[in-house]
């Protein structure tokens, strides 16, 4: 078959007008052509290895504005790679950190990092302090664990356990280029992606102002706060929303000023920007989901979601789980509800009515004690179903079923309150703009810059 096809391509007049010629050149074509093939393969080869990363901006930004990601917490070792010199420091981030005298050469394979009585080992290198910044050189990255990331690297030990904290130290922006893409996905419209970067330089600051004074990060890069991927999240629709919102963020009602705001500012004005991935058709009041009232955030219909979101996102199929489950993940939560003993039944005690549906928001739970408590629904969903992958919202039923209950005719995925995701994109599609999907899902909001 091989053969006639080959003949065939190539029969008909040639330079000298003979079918032998043909069959030579076509041999000599496909020999050039595979040489051809090879070259390429090992160049691009090369470059896949070798590929440039755009160096890090805003470097020398106020340290107001960088942000600690924990990476890695309570680790008893790491694998470290770092294509250019790391100076080595001591302290954190602003006036407290001190050079050591001390630079590690760029590494082309993992070197493992661990503790050694309280002192950090890099490879075979004792360094000094419990408290470690290894600030690259230019481009400004570092690998950890095979997932690269911008910005320095900070270990914090923890000398007692003999465990660290692998915290990352990043600029506000180029932190948001390793959010936006993981939070959604890059092909959605420019519109969109603009409104989540606003929204999760929102969130991060308000997270960053209220919890990081107390700890030595600011926020997780899990969804516990927002996904952070760093470098393999970042895409060029991505920073392109990044750099069109620079220090965009929204405010309560009031507090626009439209200049860069100080830390006592961003105490008053910033609000926790929540966003999840389908409300269902209708967000969520924050206080029925987190137990904190804001103007800002408060539920409004989203006819948007629906036609955006999968099946199996918008609508969902039912969840089972059994009373031995059920009981042992909610004592593992919350070691209180230990006193009731195995969980005999769930009740309703509130609900958001949306008309034809309803997201519960209240649960009082009854033990084979003969005790009670009550608890948030979201609570509830979450120590069940950490993962949020079964019991996707608390937009369901929650009826007997077996030896447990069953989660039945959910729709919706995540907490509700704030943006939905897929609500913002069809939005988008729709023609919106950012600023008027950010009025619609944060009723109220003004829009500020902090630069």
């Amino acid at each position: 078959m091989a053969h006639w096809l080959r003949d065939k391509l190539f029969e008909g007049p040639t330079f000298d007008g003979t079918v032998r010629r043909s069959r030579h050149y076509w041999l000599w074509s496909c020999s050039a052509g595979f040489v051809f093939m090879i070259l390429l393969a090992v160049l691009f080869h090369g470059c896949e290895q070798r590929q440039l990363i755009r160096p890090t901006p805003q470097m020398d930004a106020d340290t107001q504005f960088w942000v600690r990601v924990l990476l890695a917490g309570h680790v008893t070792e790491c694998s470290l790679e770092a294509p250019a010199a790391l100076n080595v420091l001591q302290g954190g981030l602003g006036p407290t950190i001190q050079a050591t005298g001390y630079m590690l050469e760029p590494t082309d394979r993992p070197i493992k990092v661990t503790l050694s009585n309280g002192r950090f080992m890099l490879g075979d290198t004792l360094l000094p302090g419990t408290q470690i910044v290894l600030s690259p050189q230019s481009p400004f990255v570092f690998t950890l664990n095979g997932d690269t990331f911008r910005g320095k690297l900070q270990l914090v030990a923890d000398v007692q356990e003999q465990t660290f904290d692998v915290v990352n130290l990043v600029p506000l922006e180029p932190y948001l280029a390793g959010v936006v893409g993981e939070e959604m996905p890059n092909y959605w419209e420019p519109e969109a992606l603009k409104t989540q970067a606003i929204a999760a330089r929102t969130y991060c600051l308000y997270v960053k102002n209220r919890f990081g004074v107390g700890r030595n990060w600011d926020v997780s890069r899990t969804q516990a706060n927002q996904v952070y991927g760093g470098i393999r999240a970042e895409s060029s629709p991505v920073w392109n929303a990044v750099n069109a919102t620079s220090g965009r963020i929204v405010v309560s009602p009031g507090q626009s000023t439209g200049s860069r705001f100080g830390p006592d500012v961003l105490d008053r004005a910033v609000f926790p920007a929540y966003y999840s991935s389908v409300c269902g058709g209708h967000t969520a009041n924050s206080e029925d989901i987190f137990g904190e009232s804001y103007a800002t955030l408060k539920g409004v219909a989203c006819p948007y979601c629906k036609d955006v979101a999968k099946l199996g996102m918008f609508y969902w199929p039912m969840a089972q789980f059994d009373r031995a489950t059920v009981t042992k993940q909610l004592v593992q939560r919350y070691p209180k509800l230990d006193a009731l003993g195995e969980i005999q039944n769930i009740t309703v005690l509130a609900q958001q009515d949306y008309g034809e549906y309803s997201r519960v928001t209240r649960i009082k739970l009854t033990g084979v004690t003969g005790k009670t408590d009550t608890i948030r629904a979201e609570d509830l969903r979450l120590a069940i179903d950490s993962s949020g992958r079964k019991i996707k919202s608390m937009i369901c039923h929650i009826v007997p079923w077996g030896d447990g209950w069953a989660f039945l005719s959910g729709r919706g995925w995540g907490h509700g309150a704030g943006m939905c995701q897929c609500g913002a994109e069809g939005m988008a599609r729709s023609g919106s703009k950012v600023e008027e999907i950010l009025q619609y899902y944060y009723p109220g909001c003004e829009v500020a810059s902090l630069y």
